[in-house]
């Protein structure tokens, strides 16, 4: 996303924020942000700050997600819940073909203009990482690409971490460094509620430059700032990435593997939550008359198996290798297939796990007993 024109911070208040999302509606998108629904912060469309979580917050540990009230008012005050911008980007269901005994049938539908609000540097991150997989090669997916084509992305710069957090061992957080059109930092003290602005694209400026707003103070500038370090150094996990890749193809015979299996339920709950996540399979149906078919896309996980199914049988029968598996290409594999880890450190996997794996315990477990290095021991 380019940027040429340099734009210095601006500060919003609440009905200024509540302007801004007046005028992204009004030029088209559709606001989708987070909001408060099943106990969790979950992505829907917003319409005012209304809709948004104010005064919510949230304790997050290995199989554990609490909302807590908080007293500050802060609308976004919380973490990232299990929900992220790949189930609008990369919908769990997608028609793929639709024929009749006629014929097949034309998909007409046009897909939705987004505007994503409130989205974490982690999940920006995120977006990338999926760029990369459906539209960073000659091959295309034309649906992912037709969503995300024109989606505007206004961003919030955490000012706490949350009990799984590790974005800043992946590179990924907490403060938005490109990937967006605005980002928003929020601040609460005695001058009030408000949220220092900067700008991340032409048409991000355009957009500030209708709204409501004052220039951002030394005083804010240094408070955003300050809530990034705190975030920064609050941190909830953390994940040693030194020679990651070789770490893990190097102990694929590790006897953490089979320790972690006699735990892991393969519900596939980590996948399911995971903003980077693909994989993905094919459903066909016909109706009982034999004069309608349809083919659907829909998400599958490398923890199912039937997802390694060839003749014969699963290739990944056992718990152990489809552990290894999702955690081998998460840290390992994926550097070789798109150049970066397939991890942003969001630490969904861990809060969402039923049974808490952590995968940043496996890793440190695994490289404090290094097979790579038995013979030095």
């Amino acid at each position: 996303m380019a940027y040429v024109a340099r734009v210095e911070a601006r500060v919003l208040d609440v009905d200024g924020l509540d302007a801004l999302i007046a005028a992204l509606r009004d030029r088209g998108w559709e606001v989708v942000g987070p909001t408060v629904r099943s106990q969790s912060i979950v992505y829907d469309a917003v319409a005012s700050v209304g809709d948004l979580p104010r005064g919510w917050g949230d304790e997050q540990e290995g199989g554990a997600f609490r909302l807590v009230r908080r007293d500050d008012g802060a609308l976004f005050g919380h973490n990232v819940g299990h929900d992220s911008l790949k189930r609008f980007l990369f919908p769990p269901r997608v028609p793929v073909w639709h024929a009749t005994a006629g014929g097949p049938v034309e998909r007409t539908e046009e897909q939705p203009r987004y505007a994503f609000l409130g989205v974490r540097s982690c999940d920006l991150h995120a977006v990338a990482i999926q760029d990369r997989v459906f539209m960073g090669d000659r091959y295309v997916e034309p649906d992912y690409a037709a969503r995300r084509e024109d989606a505007f992305f206004v961003a919030v710069n955490c000012g706490q971490a949350g009990g799984t957090c590790f974005c800043v061992s992946m590179g990924t957080g907490p403060r938005a460094e490109s990937g967006y059109d605005l980002a928003l930092t929020e601040l609460i003290d005695d001058r009030g509620h408000r949220f220092l602005v900067e700008v991340g694209s032409e048409r991000g400026a355009d957009v500030l430059a209708a709204l409501p707003s004052g220039m951002a103070g030394e005083v804010d500038v240094a408070m955003a700032r300050e809530a990034s370090d705190n975030a920064a150094a609050s941190m909830g996990r953390e994940l040693d990435t030194t020679d990651i890749r070789d770490l893990l193809m190097g102990n694929l015979a590790h006897a953490r593997w089979d320790d972690v299996a006699e735990r892991c339920l393969s519900c596939t709950n980590c996948t399911l939550v995971c903003p980077t996540c693909f994989c993905h399979t094919v459903e066909d149906r016909t109706d009982l008359a034999g004069q309608e078919a349809e083919r659907e896309r829909v998400w599958d996980s490398c923890f199912s198996l039937d997802h390694s199914y060839i003749h014969g049988g699963s290739v990944r029968g056992s718990g152990r290798s489809r552990y290894r598996q999702w955690m081998t290409h998460k840290l390992a594999t994926w550097i070789d297939q798109f150049g970066t880890s397939g991890c942003v450190g969001c630490g969904r996997c861990i809060t969402w796990c039923p049974v808490a794996i952590d995968i940043t315990e496996e890793a440190a477990a695994i490289r404090a007993t290094d097979m790579r290095h038995a013979d030095d021991r």
